[in-house]
């Protein structure tokens, strides 16, 4: 059936509701924006949905939802876990709480018990949930920092952890077998008397703000000096404000200051371009407020709360943005060293584990430490499976993990990244360096003298719609069949293609595995320590080339680095022609 049969149908099916034909009726000769709704069905890929709210078989909507539902409860069915249940969350995006009640009023018509919870949560509050209530999975409802017009629906296992192989691609089957119209609904007052719906919220919520407290390593410090730390904050309209407020208050920190405009829930997102604390645009009410209270750091968390972007402000009083890697790889050497101190050694096994496109300064924290560096695919997803990797072996001791995209996670009681986490981590790390005279910019500067001034950064090109899907799979066509032997002033010492699971010797031609999952993404090894890396973005139509560098001070690195985004920016530029 054609796109336009698709749109037609929908119109006359009874199983389609009015608002959803009124929508699709006012689009009526819009031919393209028909096709764009109708030409394929939302992808239901390795992590769940992602897409534009509205009506359609390409949009996010109570349809596409319930029919992802109902292909999980397949498959829940047939590896027998449907007595175990599933937990839903869902972040402050319109249609969240819609779709929440749709997926638990699906898996209930399939005799799987839903817990919900009350209201909206964090995305790593529903992955330690998963494992708190034991449950078979997890449904979190949410597009993370897309902008407005955007939902989403991840998916997560037993594990705590976004999906992953066989799980992954059992489930899609699934989903894919699913007629949009065949599946399972019920009314949820009948799965409340059945049994089959639960709400949850502070039996779960107490415990997990436990867990995170069990991990403070300088209480002492915070006692000392947590009066004196000023912090403002902004959950950008997100999930973040109750929980990140509440393990600041209950660990001493006294002088938290809340952005007022972004403080409560709004799916507009309507102080912000993107709610991404990746941009420099979304702190712009974060910094103004954190001058007139000279805050000595400054937080943005995401909309559902996973993601960390910080301001820091030196003795001069000037405040410096912190990327995700340097958020991360500061966060990370204070926790492993102050472990490294408190219990005088670490564990023989001990890891840090990081994604493919994350900073080598990473490497050089574990190799200073004397631990093993683990690299693994780009989504927290991988570093939740290590740390399940080292529960049933017994081998490899978890000790940080971290992501360029702003997000990492200090301990083992969820299963991906926890901008709460970070940030109560961070407020921690600002006390205990204060005890010995230092800000966060001096630790930030020091492991930047003793281990290397690395910088990196990522752009992307956005192409959407069917033409833009098309383009993006002829750009890594083009890659494989014509490499890349330089950029820059840097030489490609190795090529690493994850799709054909080849790591190529430049100099030998000599090929070994990955030893990865296959992933459609193009790693290039440079000289110097740099690198260079081409994937296409798992959850939003881009396109995104990340790279790497070395420099002996900041300017140093500045100049390499601006010379390597120019140099990839003519790159990108000849390979979207």
């Amino acid at each position: 059936m054609g796109y336009k049969e698709t749109y037609e149908n929908w119109l006359s099916d009874p199983y389609f509701d009015d608002d959803t034909k009124a929508e699709l009726r006012s689009i009526a000769g819009n031919d393209k924006e028909i096709e764009d709704r109708f030409y394929m069905d939302l992808e239901f890929g390795t992590a769940g949905l992602r897409g534009v709210i509205g009506a359609g078989t390409n949009r996010m909507n109570i349809y596409t939802v319930r029919r992802a539902t109902q292909g999980l409860a397949d498959y829940i069915i047939k590896v027998g876990g449907e007595k175990r249940g599933v937990a839903i969350s869902y972040d402050c995006r319109h249609m969240s709480p819609e779709f929440a009640d749709v997926a638990a009023c699906c898996l209930a018509a399939n005799g799987i018990k839903a817990y919900v919870f009350e209201s909206l949560r964090p995305t790593p509050v529903l992955s330690y949930a998963v494992r708190y209530l034991h449950c078979i999975a997890g449904i979190n409802i949410t597009a993370s920092h897309n902008p407005a017009e955007y939902n989403g629906y991840k998916v997560y296992w037993e594990d705590g952890a976004q999906i992953t192989p066989p799980h992954d691609t059992g489930i899609m089957d699934c989903v894919k077998a699913t007629a949009i119209d065949k599946a399972k609904t019920m009314p949820k007052q009948d799965a409340v008397k059945k049994g089959l719906y639960q709400v949850i919220g502070k039996d779960i919520d107490d415990p997990y703000i436990a867990e995170l407290k069990k991990l403070v390593i300088h209480q002492d410090a915070i006692d000392k000096v947590g009066k004196d730390i000023t912090i403002v904050y902004s959950p950008l309209h997100g999930t973040g404000n109750i929980p990140v407020r509440r393990v600041l208050k209950e660990l001493g920190f006294k002088n938290v200051f809340v952005v007022p405009e972004q403080e409560k829930p709004d799916g507009d997102f309507p102080t912000v371009k993107f709610p991404n604390p990746e941009f420099k645009e979304a702190f712009a009410l974060a910094l103004e407020l954190g001058k007139k209270k000279n805050a000595d750091l400054i937080l943005a968390t995401d909309p559902d709360a996973d993601r960390l972007g910080v301001y820091v402000r030196d003795k001069q009083g000037e405040y410096h943005p912190l990327t995700g890697n340097m958020s991360g790889c500061l966060i990370g050497n204070y926790v492993i060293g102050q472990r490294k101190a408190r219990d005088g050694k670490l564990p023989e096994d001990g890891a840090f584990i990081k994604s493919i496109v994350t900073t080598n300064l990473a490497d050089a924290i574990a190799k200073d430490y004397g631990i093993q560096l683990i690299e693994v695919l780009t989504g927290f997803k991988y570093i939740g499976g290590k740390i399940l990797e080292f529960e049933k072996s017994g081998r490899g001791t978890y000790l940080f993990g971290m992501e360029e995209s702003y997000g990492c996670l200090t301990g083992t009681y969820a299963r991906d990244k926890d901008a709460v986490d970070a940030s109560m981590t961070l407020c921690e790390a600002a006390a205990y360096y204060k005890t010995i005279g230092w800000t966060l910019w001096d630790a930030m500067v020091d492991l930047y003298e003793r281990l290397g001034y690395y910088k990196d950064a990522v752009s992307s090109i956005t192409l959407k719609g069917k033409e833009g899907i098309e383009k993006i799979g002829s750009i890594m066509t083009y890659l494989r069949e014509n490499p890349i032997t330089e950029i820059g002033d840097y030489k490609v010492i190795r090529r690493r293609d994850y799709q054909n699971d080849t790591i190529t010797d430049i100099a030998t031609g000599e090929t070994t595995p990955t030893g990865l999952p296959k992933s459609n993404v193009l790693y290039y090894e440079l000289n110097d320590d740099a690198w260079i890396c081409v994937r296409p973005s798992g959850t939003e139509p881009k396109i995104k080339f990340y790279y790497g560098i070395k420099g002996s001070s900041f300017d140093d690195a500045d100049r390499k680095a601006d010379k390597m985004s120019k140099a990839l920016e003519k790159l990108a530029d000849e390979l979207t022609k």
